[in-house]
């Protein structure tokens, strides 16, 4: 989904220059050493397992066994939340977090290269995150997980949420996206009003001319579209450059060689993105058996806090909690990483007790 614009803001990741790998070296030697398990019940291990015909490959982090378990469903598609391990670091204070590359992305794209993913759909996705839990329940000895999904990885979570409340305790979603088959135009409408307001006619003419019906539009009109999100928002831009590029430059978990196919994997994955445009979430269901809650960016343009709160006003579950997270747009829990965690800490993990989550 974010390809388009990663490869232009990374333009320098291509061919560095002496210093700037200098650089990339102190920052990933400082966050190697805060990304250091060391407590005596703490866990952290990685490396691939097989999910559904393919080798997947699983991160678990945290400094107590006892935690909660946390599983990321990430977004993109294709953008492993892996490279944000030192941002969330304390995060793994209070559960161990599962990291998992889906097929198309990260690590998982890097061990066979795009001709061995096998199916990309979101059927397929949605049977790959299942695999993935039973994994974590077996291998952390927990009846349910928390889900908590990022962007475009929120169709997926969402659907988990709905058929599978056995297995999971809590749904929280971040950057929350909400398709309503194809009638909600919020985020289009309102970049083109900023297109507008600040004179970019060329731009506002290509968006016109590719239209609302994004069932029309091809992949190269996709990759224009989120790139026009991003540039446009002032706040988005940096967002990207301050914490989604600095993340992935200084990742002491990455190769430069694994950065190119990082992005390779979104590149690859956006195939998947068109299938979301026929989602309709309120036909495929406001009834949720398990907590839901919504933590989204105050100023999101990629998946607007107005259109996550029409669907979560009209969800049924046991408990709900909508939050805003100030100065955030997309990127919202990682932008304010402690903000999202004060959120879970106060919002969420007082409802997971040791019956609800522990076999």
């Amino acid at each position: 989904m974010l390809d388009t614009i990663l490869a232009i803001t990374t333009a320098a990741v291509a061919t560095p220059a002496a210093g700037l790998l200098g650089h990339r070296q102190l920052k990933r030697a400082a966050h190697a050493k805060r990304l250091r398990i060391t407590t005596p019940n703490g866990i952290d291990e990685s490396g691939f397992v097989r999910i559904g015909g393919i080798d997947q490959w699983i991160s678990i982090r945290g400094d107590d066994l006892r935690n909660p378990v946390i599983l990321e469903i990430h977004g993109g598609p294709g953008a492993s939340n892996l490279v944000f391990a030192p941002r969330t670091r304390a995060w793994e204070r209070h559960f161990t977090i599962v990291r998992w590359d889906m097929r198309g992305a990260g690590k998982t794209i890097g061990r066979t290269g795009p001709g061995g993913q096998g199916e990309m759909s979101l059927q397929q996705l949605h049977r790959d995150a299942l695999e993935v839990t039973e994994h974590v329940r077996a291998r952390l000895a927990v009846e349910k997980v928390v889900l908590v999904a990022n962007s475009f990885g929120s169709f997926v979570g969402l659907r988990l949420a709905r058929s599978h409340p056995e297995l999971y305790c809590a749904y929280v979603g971040t950057d929350q996206n909400i398709n309503a088959g194809g009638r909600d135009h919020t985020a289009y409408h309102a970049l083109a009003d900023r297109l507008d307001k600040t004179g970019k006619r060329t731009e506002l003419a290509a968006l016109t001319t590719m239209g609302t019906d994004k069932s029309a539009w091809d992949l190269k009109q996709w990759s224009h579209y989120n790139k026009l999100l991003i540039t446009s928002d002032p706040l988005t831009f940096n967002t990207m450059k301050t914490v989604v590029i600095s993340s992935l430059w200084s990742s002491p978990l990455h190769t430069l060689r694994e950065l190119r196919t990082y992005m390779q994997g979104q590149t690859f994955s956006e195939r998947v993105a068109p299938e979301s445009v026929t989602i309709d979430e309120w036909t495929e269901g406001t009834t949720f058996q398990i907590p839901f809650f919504v933590f989204q960016g105050e100023h999101d343009v990629l998946t607007p806090p107005e259109s996550a709160r029409r669907f979560f006003d009209d969800v049924t579950a046991p408990i709900k909690d909508f939050a805003l997270i100030e100065d955030a747009s997309h990127f919202a829990a990682l932008r304010r990483p402690d903000h999202f965690l004060d959120l879970m800490l106060t919002k969420v993990r007082p409802l997971l007790t040791s019956e609800a989550i522990s076999s």
